[in-house]
């Protein structure tokens, strides 16, 4: 039934039939319509986002263009073809430069160190014994002889206390999340993709004359095909899909023009994150793994267990014994799954999901909507 709250305009110019309808105004589905437009200039195609800003963590990342610290590959090795998982991160980060250009973004290559506490000294250890290893495997990859380099020396200069060894990877960077998705965003509307803004979606009703996408506002937008790139919320509309959501919890210190911590910075196996922003602010987050059942949610939200958790980080390790006042704090969703790499297929006909990049949507969400633009195109 036609929602008669909408003009005849509205139904015309903003909700009418679609070639392409796109579910999720994220980094991969903004990257999917801006490429599908490049391949198929004439189609008509809509993104559809539930919230006034993308909802997951397109805005709500810590801006940490990275691929991997050693202990991160180490573990990720195990679990199947590193040397493709980590091109198609190095891949998206290309696209996406290239898409937007570093000036938006804000990108800086200011490389990326692991932290290392002296009780993980046999890790810590490990990690330094393969940094020849990953150097010699990522080359072709990366484009460079040395990726990995043994840092140490540096922990006193960067004023950390507790970290015994500190290993830098030379080609990782920052960007700005939200200069980020107000570039795609412009770049959207001035490639006639209409993104539509407190849309969300009920259901995708499928049938062998196409899909009618439902909102929850009560229009129907008939769409000749649909992507999802909804990440961890997938499972809402297509519950058969393998994504399990992961929230990442994040906080913001005041401004602290005395403090230099040029890069980015890993810690805890990767599981806790900082870095400094342009405003001398201190940036920090993760702790996840502190309770994995806990975080394993779309609710946005806070924990004490993992504030505390973020400010010990602060005052022991990156500010010795200084308590900054905290002004901002937040929570983005990531969504992950059986494999590192996104999944990126038919779910049904006309029904293409892009999702579950793993906690590294930065890196792989370029990379996955080219994919997915792609495959929409080639059908």
């Amino acid at each position: 039934m036609r929602n008669f709250a909408l003009s005849y305009w509205e139904h015309h110019s903003f909700f009418g039939p679609a070639d392409v309808a796109i579910i999720g105004a994220g980094l991969v589905g903004l990257t999917a319509a801006l490429y599908l437009k490049q391949r198929r200039p004439a189609w008509r195609v809509v993104v559809l986002e539930r919230g006034a800003l993308p909802s997951g963590a397109s805005t709500k990342n810590a801006g940490f263009a990275c691929f991997g610290s050693i202990s991160e590959l180490i573990a990720q090795e195990k679990r199947g073809d590193l040397l493709a998982v980590v091109a198609a991160r190095c891949e998206g980060l290309a696209r996406l430069r290239e898409l937007v250009g570093d000036a938006a973004l804000d990108y800086q290559p200011v490389g990326g160190y692991e932290l290392f506490r002296p009780e993980e000294a046999a890790l810590a250890e490990e990690c330094r014994a393969k940094i020849s290893y990953f150097n010699d495997l990522l080359a072709p990859v990366v484009g460079h002889a040395r990726t990995f380099r043994d840092a140490s020396g540096e922990a006193g200069r960067l004023g950390l206390r507790g970290v015994s060894t500190l290993l830098k990877n030379e080609h990782e960077g920052s960007l700005d999340a939200g200069r980020m998705m107000r570039a795609l965003l412009a770049r959207a509307w001035a490639a006639d993709v209409p993104v539509l803004t407190n849309c969300a979606v009920e259901t995708i009703e499928s049938s062998a004359a196409g899909h009618r996408v439902h909102l929850a506002n009560g229009a129907v937008i008939e769409a000749a095909q649909v992507l999802l790139a909804t990440n961890a919320f997938a499972t809402e509309l297509l519950p058969e899909l393998a994504v399990t959501p992961g929230r990442g919890q994040v906080l913001v210190t005041e401004p602290l023009p005395a403090v230099v911590l040029p890069g980015t910075f890993h810690y805890d196996h990767g599981y806790a994150y900082f870095r400094q922003l342009p405003d001398h602010r201190l940036l920090l987050g993760g702790g996840r793994n502190l309770d994995f059942a806990a975080e394993e949610t779309t609710a946005p939200g806070l924990t004490t267990r993992v504030q505390e958790y973020l400010e010990a980080l602060l005052r022991e390790v990156i500010l010795p014994g200084r308590r900054p006042r905290i002004d901002y704090r937040w929570s983005g969703v990531m969504g992950f799954g059986p494999a590192l790499a996104p999944l990126i297929d038919w779910v049904r006909p006309g029904v293409l999901a892009a999702v579950r990049c793993n906690g590294m949507g930065v890196a792989l969400g370029a990379g996955t909507g080219w994919q997915a633009a792609a495959k929409l195109a080639g059908a």
